[in-house]
């Protein structure tokens, strides 16, 4: 195999870029969008009237948006491990899944109505699904190139840095998402916040997309992938890797993992505007320091890992998350300024965000890349299919969690509901730790 390049790894790493802002537009800006907190200058788009006294209609519409997604994934890793083209096994979903994505993040901020209505539910659980079909279509495919393009431990690792360094700058440019409505707002004099945000959001998803599209363009998946197309069917290939203990384990800390960090994401404007009390802008300013401390760790955790192992620094970056995420419990409620207490959080986040993001696909192609060796099928994209599924569940179930505790408080004055996702997120991080233990460190 062709050894791939550091521009080709830079390539591969902006593919990820684009699809994060994307998601992380739908982490960051969704609820608060739907469901945002009094005097925002933006109107309640659907009622906050619960079902059995515990789920709101919010927490409904996005569990439910992304069912179909779900059952999607097993499907179209499969797909990829057997298709036969002359552009690869890969790069064709990739491309072809763009524009939709594009097309469904921006209608998600384009409900029909303009006040609290049945017809925005419907629409919401509608085009979330369809938004989250069509960007599962590029990532599966797009993380089942990493078993592939990368050989060693050490170089799995390395592929995975610029990922994750693609993913944090995404979520960088997603929060930029009120201060480029600010802008618009004053710019244009648009009638509504609502309007502003809406064409932020178009700026930001036609960004995403033109990133996405550069793997694509970069990457000859022919010339440095060398893998044949799997033979055997999809309900054998996903028993064989849900027999895989060390997959198992991996997934139930990747669940668990992904519903806290969907609480930091999904409460981050609510943290910083009703906890804090400080403007929206501030937003993008904290989630640019974390993400340029987080960055800063990324040589350190390259270090790290080859002197203590994988499994050692996940479970202590989760058991240091968990830790951090206290801190939202008593944010505002302490004698140092909101602002510093925030500012001390995202810096005790920062290691563990650069770690948890850079090592889970490296891991996980290892044991992908494991499971090759020893049985001769290539279905990569199988275990990240169904990683992906579990990782999907476990954001679902965050983003519900979310809109649930939003019930018991959300409001200047009335917060208890985003204080408790400080004590969910605490809880959920310690399980993650646990449940790594079971882990057994891979060799390449």
């Amino acid at each position: 195999m062709n050894k791939f390049p550091l521009s080709k790894q830079i390539a591969y790493g902006t593919g990820m870029m684009g699809w994060s802002v994307m998601i992380n537009l739908i982490a960051v800006m969704m609820v608060y969008f739907y469901l945002p907190p009094e005097g925002k200058g933006l109107n309640m788009l659907i009622s906050q009237i619960t079902i059995f006294g515990i789920f709101n209609i919010m927490a409904l519409v996005t569990a439910s948006g992304r069912l179909l997604d779900a059952f999607y994934d097993p499907f179209i890793g499969r797909k990829s491990d057997t298709t036969r083209s002359k552009m690869g096994r890969r790069i064709p979903y990739m491309l072809y899944s763009i524009v939709p994505s594009v097309i469904f993040c921006i209608l998600i901020f384009y409900p029909p109505q303009h006040t609290a209505a049945t017809s925005n539910a419907v629409w919401l659980t509608i085009s979330l699904g369809l938004f989250f079909v069509a960007t599962t279509t590029y990532i599966i495919p797009y993380n089942a190139l990493l078993p592939e393009l990368a050989a060693t431990s050490e170089e799995k690792i390395r592929l995975s840095s610029f990922q994750q360094a693609g993913f944090v700058i995404g979520i960088v440019i997603s929060s930029f998402t009120n201060n480029i409505a600010d802008i618009l707002q004053q710019a244009f004099n648009l009638s509504t916040r609502e309007v502003a945000v809406q064409y932020s959001v178009i700026i930001l998803c036609i960004i995403a997309g033109i990133l996405m599209l550069v793997p694509v363009l970069a990457i000859d998946e022919k010339k440095y992938c060398h893998s044949a197309p799997s033979t055997i069917p999809l309900k054998q290939a996903l028993k064989e890797s849900l027999r895989n203990k060390n997959f198992i384990y991996f997934l139930i800390a990747c669940f668990s993992y992904f519903m806290s960090l969907n609480l930091i994401t999904n409460g981050l404007l609510y943290d910083v505007t009703v906890l804090a009390n400080l403007p929206e802008s501030y937003g993008s300013k904290f989630m640019g320091f974390m993400v340029l401390l987080s960055l800063m760790f990324y040589p350190v955790v390259n270090i790290l890992v080859r002197r203590t192992g994988e499994k050692k620094l996940m479970i202590f970056s989760f058991f240091i998350l968990a830790i951090a995420f206290t801190g939202i419990a008593l944010l505002g409620k302490l004698p140092l300024e909101p602002r510093m207490q925030l500012f001390v959080l995202l810096a005790m986040a920062a290691f563990p965000a650069a770690a948890l993001g850079i090592l889970p696909n490296a891991i996980l192609a290892g044991i992908a890349a494991k499971d090759v060796k020893e049985t001769g099928d290539s279905k990569e994209g199988t275990y990240f299919a169904v990683n992906y599924f579990a990782a999907k569940l476990g954001q679902t179930f965050g983003i519900a969690l979310f809109a649930a505790l939003t019930i018991y408080g959300k409001d200047p004055g009335h917060d208890a509901g985003l204080r408790l996702t400080g004590i969910c997120g605490f809880v959920l991080c310690l399980l993650a730790g646990i449940a790594f233990t079971g882990f057994k460190e891979l060799e390449d």
